[in-house]
C-alpha cells in the first residue's frame, strides 16, 4: 500500500513538472496544426467568416488541366516554386563536407583552437536578417565585395540577386559560408573526438596512411551524425528560405529564389488566401514526413536505428 502510495505521488511530480510543457505544446503547436489542418478545407480573407471548400484548395494547388490538348499544372507557380527549394537544398552536401572538414582541422592540437571555433561558429548565432543584409551588400553588382574581388582578378562579376541564373548560386553560397561553420561542425568535432585513438595508434602500426586512417575508422565513426545532420539539413531546407528570399530579393527575380516557405508567405498575408496558404502548408507537411521516413527507412539501415 505504502509502495502504491509512492508510486502515485512520484507519478503527480512528473506531471507537475511535465505540465507546462504540454500545456505550452497544446496551445502554440499542436492547436496551430490543427487548425491549419482544418483551415486547409475552407476559404478565408481575414475579413469574413471561413467558409468551407472541401477539397477545392487541394485540386487548385496539385491539380491538372488539359489546355491545347496538353496537361498543365493548375498552380504552375506551386511546382516551380518547390523545385526552387529543392535546388536550394543541392548546397547540403557541400556545407556538411565544409563542417566535416572544419572539425578535422580543430581537432588537431593547434594553438588557438579555441579562437578558431569561435571564429568559424561566429556566423551560425548571428541575427539572420543582419547576415542577409550583408550578404545583400557583398552581392551588389556595383560596390560589393564580391564583384570587388572579382574585378581584382580581371573577371567581370554578374549582377548576382538580380540575375535569374544566379540569383540561387549566389544564395547557396551564402548558405555555405552560413551554415558551414555552426552546429554541425561542433556535432562533427564532437563525433570525432568520442573516437577512440588507440584505433588511430593500432591503423599507424599496421602501415595505414591519412586516407585508410579516414576511410576505415573517422568516417564509420562520424556516420550517425552524418545521418542526423542530413535529416535535419533537409527538413530545415524544405521548411526554410522565408527570411533570406523576403529581406534579399523578395522572391526573384521573376520568382527564381521563392520557395515554398515564401509562397506560403506571400498567399496568407500579401493574397489573403488563408486556406489556400494553409493546404500548401499541409503538402509541405506531407512532403516533409515522406522524406524523413525514407530517409530513415534507408539512410538508417547501416546504422541500426
Amino acid at each position: 500500500m505504502k509502495v502504491r502510495r509512492k508510486r502515485s505521488g512520484e507519478l503527480w511530480v512528473a506531471v507537475g513538472f511535465l505540465l507546462p510543457n504540454l500545456i505550452g505544446f497544446a496551445l502554440f503547436t499542436m492547436w496551430p496544426v490543427i487548425a491549419a489542418f482544418l483551415l486547409s478545407f475552407s476559404e478565408w480573407d481575414l475579413l469574413t467568416p471561413p467558409r468551407w471548400v472541401g477539397l477545392a484548395n487541394f485540386v487548385d494547388l496539385l491539380g491538372f488541366h488539359l489546355s491545347d490538348g496538353a496537361w498543365v499544372p493548375n498552380d504552375s507557380d506551386f511546382w516551380k516554386f518547390l523545385w526552387n527549394t529543392i535546388f536550394l537544398l543541392l548546397g547540403l552536401p557541400a556545407t556538411m563536407a565544409t563542417s566535416l572538414a572544419l572539425a578535422l582541422v580543430l581537432n588537431q592540437k593547434l594553438r588557438f583552437t579555441y579562437a578558431y571555433r569561435l571564429v568559424f561558429f561566429l556566423p551560425g548565432i548571428l541575427s539572420g536578417v543582419a547576415i542577409f543584409y550583408l550578404w545583400r551588400w557583398i552581392y551588389n553588382p556595383e560596390f560589393g565585395l564580391m564583384n570587388a574581388a572579382l574585378a581584382a582578378l580581371g573577371i567581370d562579376g554578374p549582377p548576382w540577386l538580380s540575375d535569374y541564373l544566379w540569383a540561387k548560386p549566389a544564395l547557396m553560397i551564402m548558405g555555405l559560408w552560413l551554415y558551414a561553420g555552426g552546429t554541425g561542425m561542433l556535432l562533427y568535432l564532437a563525433a570525432l573526438q568520442g573516437i577512440p585513438q588507440d584505433l588511430y595508434e593500432a591503423s599507424a602500426i599496421d602501415g595505414a596512411g591519412p586516407w585508410q586512417k579516414f576511410i576505415h575508422i573517422t568516417w564509420p565513426g562520424v556516420m550517425p551524425v552524418t545521418f542526423f545532420i542530413f535529416v535535419m539539413g533537409v527538413i530545415g531546407g524544405l521548411q526554410g528560405g522565408f527570411e533570406m528570399a523576403y529581406i534579399m530579393t523578395q522572391g526573384g527575380p521573376f520568382g527564381a529564389t521563392t520557395t515554398i516557405g515564401y509562397y506560403i508567405y506571400t498567399m496568407a498575408y500579401e493574397s489573403f488566401r488563408m486556406g489556400y496558404a494553409a493546404a500548401i502548408a499541409c503538402v509541405l507537411f506531407v512532403i516533409i514526413l515522406g522524406v524523413t521516413l525514407l530517409n530513415w527507412r534507408f539512410g538508417g539501415r547501416n546504422l541500426n536505428v
